[in-house]
C-alpha cells in the first residue's frame, strides 16, 4: 500500500489489486498521479484526506495509486486529459467513468453515481476505449505530399501575433519545432524565442511544462527530464542552423539543470515540482536560497536518460562541451549497465523503492520492453557512434542493434509497433499502438540504418511510417515529426562517411553540417562496405565521403566537405 498522507487504502497497480475487486464484487478506483502534478498532491491533501471520503472509497472500492511515470502504458489507457485523473473501472478494467481533479463536493458526488451504475449493471457497466479496439492502424502510401500536408499544417496552425501552434494553452512541441526548422525556419525561431522568453529559467536552466494560455501566459511550472532533454536538443539544432547565441545559451543552462538541479549521482531524475510557483521563479538565486526550494524526483527513467544522452551529444556536436559529453557517457553506462539486458530495457531504476518493497514483502510491477524506451535507447547509442566514434562507449552498435532487434521482434506486428508486451493488469494486455511512439521508433531505425548500411531496419521505418499513411491528412501541428519521418522515408539520407577518429576536423565538421536529419559515421571503414564501392574508395584516401543515394563525393578538407555538401543537399 502507498504511504501518501492520505486516509485511503491505496493498492499499488498490479494484478492482485484487480483479483481482490473481483473477489469482493467491487469496482476499482484508480487514483493517476505524478509526484511533479500540484493538482495531485492538493487532492491528497484536500479530498482523499477527508475521513468521510477514505471510508466510502475503502468500504465500497478497491482503490489503486498509479504514479504515471512509473506506469506510462496505464497512463496512455486511463488518462483523462491530464493529472491527477480519477477513473472508475471494473475488477477487468473496463472504464465505468473518470474525471480529473475532484474536490470534495464533487468526489463525493462521483461516488454515488458509480455505486448506482454499479449496484443496476455490475461489470457490464464499464467500457473498453476506442484506441484499444484492436482495428487495423489507416495504412497507406508514404509519398512527398505527407510532409507537404503537415507543412502546410504548420502555416494554418501557426500563431501570427504570439508564435507557437494554435490559440488555446502553448505546448513547446520540439518535434514540431524540428519538422519546421527545415521546412519554415522563421516559424521555427519565432517558437523557440516564446518558449525562451516564457518557459525557460534562466536563473537554474530548465525549460517549464506548458502555458495554459495563447500569449504565453498562465504558466505550469512543473519541469520534466524528458522535455527538457528534447528542448535541449532543439535549441541544439536551432543554435546549428543559426550559429546565434539566444539558442545556444539556454541550451547550455539547461545541461547544467540535467546535469547538476536533476542528477541523482548516477543518473538523470524525474522531475522537479512547480514550488511556489510564480513567485518563486520570478525571484533571483539569493532570494530563491532563502525559499522553500521544490520537491525533485530523482527516479532515474530509462527513456528520460535516453534521451537526455541524446541531447548532450546533440550540444556538445555542435559546441565541443566537455560537460555535455562526460555526462552523455555516464548516462549511457548507466543505461547499459543498469537497465538494459539481452535487448530488453527496463523502465525505471529506483534500487531505495525496491529495497523497501522488498522488506516489506511486496512485489511492486516494473515495466520493461517498452516502445518508448526502446526507441529512445536505439536513437541514443546511434547518436554516440555518430559523435563519440567506437571506443567512447563499448560497442555503441551493439547495444542499439539489439535494442531494436528485440523490439522489433516483440513489438512489431500488422505492420506498426505496440507501446509494450501485450500482457498486465486492467486493460494492458490491451494493443495500444501510438503514433508518437511508433514514430520515435521509425526516426530510430532510419538512423541505424543509416549508420550501419543495413537495410532491413529502414524496410520496417517505411512499414511503420506506412502504417499511419491513410490519416496522414486528418493530422496537425502537433504530430509534425509524423511528417518528418514520412519525408526521411522518401529520400535518401544524406550519409557522411569520414575515415578518421572522432574529434577529427573533417568529423566536427561533418557534425555541424546545418541538417539535423543527416547521418554522420566516423572510423567509418567499418561500415563502408555496407554503403558502396565508392565509399571505400573516397575513405581510402584517408578523407570523407558524402552520400546521398547513388551520388557520392569525396572531401579531404572541412571545406571541401562542405562544398559537396551542399550541392547534394
Amino acid at each position: 500500500m502507498t504511504d501518501d498522507g492520505t486516509r485511503v487504502e491505496w493498492r499499488d497497480w498490479g494484478r492482485a489489486a484487480f483479483d481482490e475487486a473481483d473477489e469482493a464484487g467491487k469496482p476499482v478506483l484508480l487514483a493517476l498521479t505524478a509526484t511533479w502534478c500540484d493538482g495531485c498532491h492538493e487532492m491528497d491533501a484536500e479530498t482523499y484526506a477527508d475521513p468521510r471520503i477514505a471510508a466510502n472509497v475503502n468500504d465500497g472500492f478497491v482503490p489503486i495509486r498509479v504514479d504515471v511515470d512509473r506506469h506510462p502504458r496505464v497512463r496512455e489507457r486511463y488518462n483523462m486529459g491530464g493529472f491527477p485523473s480519477t477513473v472508475f473501472t471494473t475488477p477487468a478494467g473496463e472504464v465505468i467513468t473518470g474525471a480529473g481533479y475532484l474536490d470534495p463536493e464533487s468526489f463525493r458526488g462521483i461516488l454515488d453515481r458509480v455505486r448506482e451504475v454499479w449496484d443496476a449493471k455490475g461489470a457490464s457497466a464499464g467500457r473498453v476505449p476506442r484506441a484499444l479496439g484492436d482495428e487495423p492502424t489507416p495504412a497507406g502510401e508514404v509519398t512527398p505530399q505527407i510532409e507537404e500536408y503537415v507543412a502546410g499544417q504548420l502555416d494554418r496552425q501557426f500563431d501570427q501575433k504570439f508564435a507557437g501552434w494554435g490559440t488555446d494553452a502553448k505546448f513547446p512541441l520540439p518535434r514540431t519545432v524540428e519538422f519546421a526548422l527545415k521546412r519554415d525556419r522563421e516559424q521555427a525561431l519565432r517558437t523557440l524565442d516564446a518558449i525562451r522568453d516564457h518557459l525557460h529559467d534562466s536563473v537554474a536552466g530548465g525549460f517549464f511544462r506548458y502555458a495554459d494560455s495563447r500569449s504565453w501566459g498562465g504558466i505550469h511550472y512543473e519541469k520534466v527530464a524528458d522535455l527538457n532533454a528534447s528542448l535541449l536538443r532543439t535549441f541544439a539544432h536551432a543554435y546549428c542552423y543559426t550559429g546565434e547565441d539566444a539558442y545556444r545559451d539556454p541550451a547550455r543552462r539547461t545541461v547544467r539543470y540535467l546535469t547538476d538541479d536533476l542528477w541523482s549521482g548516477v543518473a538523470v531524475g524525474g522531475s522537479e515540482g512547480p514550488g511556489e510557483g510564480r513567485d518563486y521563479y520570478a525571484a533571483d538565486a539569493e532570494q530563491r536560497a532563502a525559499m522553500r526550494s521544490p520537491r525533485r524526483d530523482l527516479t532515474a527513467y530509462a527513456g528520460g536518460n535516453a534521451l537526455a544522452a541524446d541531447a548532450l551529444l546533440t550540444y556538445h556536436a555542435y559546441t565541443d562541451d566537455d560537460r555535455a559529453r562526460e555526462y552523455a557517457g555516464r548516462i549511457l553506462e548507466f543505461l547499459r549497465e543498469q537497465l538494459i539486458d539481452d535487448g530488453v530495457v527496463t523502465h525505471v531504476h529506483d534500487p531505495n523503492r525496491d529495497a523497501t518493497a522488498a522488506d516489506a514483502g511486496t512485489d511492486p510491477v516494473v515495466e520493461a520492453g517498452l516502445l518508448e524506451d526502446q526507441a529512445r535507447v536505439v536513437a541514443a547509442f546511434v547518436r554516440a557512434r555518430q559523435v563519440l566514434g567506437t571506443d567512447a562507449v563499448p560497442e555503441p552498435l551493439a547495444t542499439a542493434r539489439s535494442v531494436a532487434d528485440h523490439a522489433i521482434e516483440t513489438l512489431h506486428e500488422s505492420g506498426s509497433f505496440r507501446d509494450g508486451p501485450a500482457e498486465g493488469a486492467g486493460l494492458l494486455d490491451r494493443p495500444l499502438r501510438p503514433l508518437d511512439g511508433n514514430v520515435e521508433m521509425a526516426d530510430a531505425l532510419l538512423e541505424l540504418a543509416g549508420v550501419t548500411g543495413e537495410e532491413r531496419y529502414r524496410a520496417v521505418a517505411e512499414e511503420t511510417v506506412g502504417a499511419f499513411a491513410g490519416a496522414a491528412d486528418r493530422m496537425g501541428a502537433q504530430v509534425a515529426g509524423y511528417g518528418g519521418v514520412a519525408a526521411r522515408c522518401c529520400r535518401a539520407p544524406l550519409v557522411i562517411a569520414v575515415a578518421g577518429p572522432s574529434g577529427s576536423d573533417l568529423h566536427r565538421a561533418a557534425l555541424r553540417v546545418a541538417d539535423h536529419e543527416k547521418v554522420v559515421v566516423p572510423e567509418a571503414t567499418d561500415v563502408a562496405e555496407l554503403l558502396s564501392a565508392d565509399v571505400e574508395e573516397g575513405l581510402s584516401a584517408g578523407g570523407a565521403s558524402v552520400v546521398r543515394g547513388e551520388e557520392v563525393r569525396s572531401a579531404t578538407t572541412p571545406d571541401e566537405l562542405m562544398a559537396q555538401v551542399s550541392q547534394l543537399v
